[in-house]
């Protein structure tokens, strides 16, 4: 079954948003993987540095800006999920293109609101 979510950008550091969203992530029962660039752990969450075959990703909140994004792309569709999220300053219509003509939901929408607001 597909339940995860994927946090694509994660980071150690406690004052970045996507180390907050795993955070709440797990504090509203999520099932939460992360990839980032230093491995370390967040909540009992393992961020990877190594693209992992992750199968049970339902949704990718991307917090990497459109110009780092690039080199994932393929990756980023062969973990099919069912949406993306693009957070504040990771907009990028280049890939919102990519994402539809391959079925992908996207939103642009900031994951800490969806959760607070019960809509994620």
């Amino acid at each position: 079954m597909k339940n995860s979510t994927l946090v694509f950008g994660a980071s150690l550091n406690p004052d970045r948003y996507s180390n907050l969203a795993i955070k709440r992530l797990v504090a509203n029962h999520k099932n939460v993987v992360a990839y980032g660039l230093k491995q370390g752990m967040v909540n009992d969450v393992k961020i990877e540095t190594k693209l992992v075959d992750f199968n049970t990703v339902d949704t990718i909140t991307l917090y990497m800006n459109p110009l780092r994004q690039k080199p994932f792309y393929n990756y980023l569709l062969s973990l099919k999920p069912r949406r993306v999220i693009f957070n504040p300053g990771t907009e990028n219509p280049e890939f919102y293109q990519i994402l539809k003509e391959n079925n992908v939901s996207v939103e642009v929408a900031c994951t800490l609101v969806l959760l607070s607001t019960n809509q994620y």
